[in-house]
C-alpha cells in the first residue's frame, strides 16, 4: 500500500508529527511518499518517483483550508483524503492530534468508508474553467455597490439577485462561506447544491437548495466593472457585463475518508458550539 502525506515542514509541530506518522506507517509495511522537496526531511519517498495512480490514501496535516489547497495543487491525485487537524476542529480535517495513531490504525485495518462528495464545474463563454470542492463565488469585486445577477436553472429563469454576489456551494461547502452568509447546512452525502445570495437588497431573496444534476447559468447584468469569480477561494477569473457563467456537477469527485470512530454530527455539534443535550 502507498500513502502520501502532506505536511508543512516549516512548522515544527507539523514536521515532528509527520516524521512520527511516517515511521509508524513504514513499520506497518506501508510505502510513504511526500512532496519531493520535503521527502528527505520526513524519510519518505519522493512523489515524483512513483505512479500517482497507485496511491491509496492522502494524509493532509493542517485544516480544511489545507485540504482545499492540496486538492487544487494536485488535481491528478484522486485518492481518498484523511485530514489531521492541527488547529481548530475542522469539518473535513476531523482527526485531532490526540487521536492520530488510533485513527491511522483504523485506516490500515479498514475501519472506514469512502465518501464521494459533489464537486462543482464552472465554465465561462471564453472557456475559462474551474472546479470547486466547497463553493464557487461570484462577487462584486471592485464595484462599490450591489450588482445584478440573473440566474437560470436548466434554461428556466429563477431570479435576478441584486446583492454583493452569490455563492453556489456543495453540501461539503455548505458549512463554509455559504453558512456565514445565512445559507442552510446540507448533509455532506446529499446530491445537491445551494445558491446563497450575499447581502441581498431584498430580504425575500433567500437561499435555495437544488439537485446537483442540472446546470445553473449566471448572467452579469450591471453596467459596471467586471465581477470576480473564485473557486474555493483559489482560482480567479472575471465576468464582464452581459457574459454568462455556467455551473454544473463535475465528473470529478472529492473522496474523503470517514472513519467509523468519528461521525459528522458530533463534529457539527462541536464546531458550531451547539449546547443541546440528550435527555432520557
Amino acid at each position: 500500500m502507498i500513502i502520501a502525506i502532506f505536511a508543512n515542514t516549516n512548522k515544527r509541530q507539523s514536521k515532528n508529527l509527520a516524521i512520527g506518522i511516517c515511521e509508524f506507517l513504514t513499520s506497518q509495511g506501508i510505502t510513504v511518499v511526500t512532496e519531493d522537496e520535503t521527502a528527505s526531511e520526513l524519510n519518505a519517498k519522493p512523489l515524483s518517483e512513483i505512479d500517482v495512480h497507485e496511491i491509496k490514501f492522502l494524509i493532509s496535516m493542517g485544516g480544511d483550508g489545507t485540504i482545499l489547497r492540496l486538492v487544487h495543487k494536485y488535481e491528478d491525485l484522486n485518492a481518498a483524503i484523511l485530514g489531521i487537524n492541527l488547529g481548530h476542529l475542522g469539518f473535513m480535517a476531523d482527526v485531532p492530534i490526540s487521536d492520530i495513531y488510533p485513527s491511522l490504525q483504523d485506516l490500515i485495518s479498514g475501519a472506514y468508508r469512502i465518501e464521494d462528495r459533489v464537486v462543482l464545474h464552472g465554465e465561462s463563454i471564453s472557456n475559462n474553467r474551474c472546479f470547486a470542492v466547497n463553493d464557487i463565488v461570484i462577487h462584486r469585486g471592485r464595484n462599490p455597490s450591489l450588482v445584478e445577477l440573473a440566474i437560470h436553472v436548466n434554461g428556466t429563469y429563477l431570479n435576478t439577485f441584486e446583492a454583493d454576489g452569490i455563492i453556489i456551494a456543495t453540501p461539503n461547502g455548505s458549512t463554509a462561506y455559504s453558512l456565514a452568509a445565512g445559507g442552510p447546512i446540507l448533509s455532506p452525502n446529499l446530491d445537491a447544491l445551494v445558491i446563497t445570495p450575499i447581502s441581498p437588497h431584498t430580504i425575500s431573496n433567500r437561499p435555495i437548495v437544488l439537485t446537483a444534476t442540472g446546470e445553473i447559468q449566471i448572467q452579469y447584468l450591471s453596467d459596471y466593472d467586471p465581477v470576480e469569480i473564485r473557486a474555493d477561494g483559489f482560482s480567479h477569473q472575471d465576468l464582464a457585463t452581459g457574459e454568462v457563467f455556467r455551473i454544473s456537477r463535475s465528473q470529478k469527485s472529492f473522496k474523503l475518508v470517514s472513519l467509523f470512530r468519528r461521525d459528522y454530527f458530533s463534529t457539527l455539534r462541536s464546531k458550531l458550539g451547539w449546547a443541546g443535550k440528550l435527555r432520557n
